[in-house]
């Protein structure tokens, strides 16, 4: 199964569900934008990605107070399946049907996997409200988008881990998706799309996910200014939310002193 074949399928879906799609986006745009799409593939594929993601050992840690979950962007390190599954996303095909659908005049895909990849939280793992950098490794272009396609079977909401969007800010309740199996979500990204993940409470299975960002020359807004990936505290985690905010504030110094930051960043894809 090759990425090829795999955007087949993606492409399929898109094009039958379009209408539906738009509308979605079209309907939460003015807040944080974003569209569903279930039975994204064919089960025996997307239980084939399941399969193969690596053990939470040979993947990377991020463990703070900001997050604490598993990534990886190495994908040739992987069963090659995952990297397949990555970039069929990426097919031109897939990424001209998700521009109509948001109506973006200009997107492309990240063949770097700034950020993107794949992800495996576990029990008690999580994802503080943050807002993602909105720019590309090179700050040449804009994020825009965020795609997430969950793989894990048999996955209730109860088990946490769903994203959860802060339409409205984050002193009022966020929006739930579940991050149930063969979903895809996709998120517009900008200075005030605020999202999370909430804390995974189960101790058997991981929920896995299969990450990309779009970007665009332009940004969603006009109102958007350059940022780095900005976290902050839950409603009823204050000090966390103070701390948050210098950290911040103090890595958002450096980048304007330092345009790539002091230390490169390790979330790419090295080919």
């Amino acid at each position: 199964m090759n990425r090829t074949a795999i955007a087949d399928h993606i492409v399929g879906k898109l094009e039958l569900e379009s209408s539906r799609l738009s509308s979605m986006y079209e309907a939460s745009r003015e807040k944080i934008g974003h569209f569903i799409v279930d039975d994204l593939l064919p089960p025996d594929i997307a239980n084939q990605i399941y399969r193969r993601f690596p053990a939470a050992e040979d993947m990377r840690l991020k463990k703070s107070m900001r997050e604490y979950k598993y990534i990886a962007a190495q994908m040739d390190n992987y069963d090659p399946i995952l990297e397949e599954a990555i970039y069929a996303f990426q097919d031109p095909r897939v990424v001209e049907l998700i521009a109509g659908i948001c109506q973006i005049k200009t997107l492309y895909a990240d063949e770097h996997l700034y950020a993107g990849g794949i992800s495996l939280m576990t029990d008690k793992q999580f994802l503080n409200p943050h807002i993602d950098n909105s720019h590309d490794k090179d700050r040449d272009k804009w994020r825009v988008l965020n795609l997430l396609y969950y793989v894990t079977p048999e996955w209730p909401v109860e088990r946490g881990g769903n994203l959860e969007l802060w339409s409205d800010g984050l002193q009022q309740a966020p929006v739930p998706v579940h991050s149930k199996f063969n979903r895809l979500a996709v998120m517009s990204t900008h200075n005030t799309s605020w999202h999370s993940v909430s804390p995974i409470a189960h101790a058997g299975s991981s929920r896995c996910c299969v990450s990309n960002y779009y970007f665009s020359d332009s940004p969603l807004k006009p109102s958007d200014e350059f940022h780095v990936t900005s976290f902050r505290g839950r409603p009823n985690q204050p000090l966390r939310n103070v701390v948050l905010q210098a950290d911040a504030g103090l890595r958002m110094l450096i980048r304007k002193l330092r345009k790539k930051g002091i230390v490169d960043n390790k979330h790419v894809y090295k080919k």
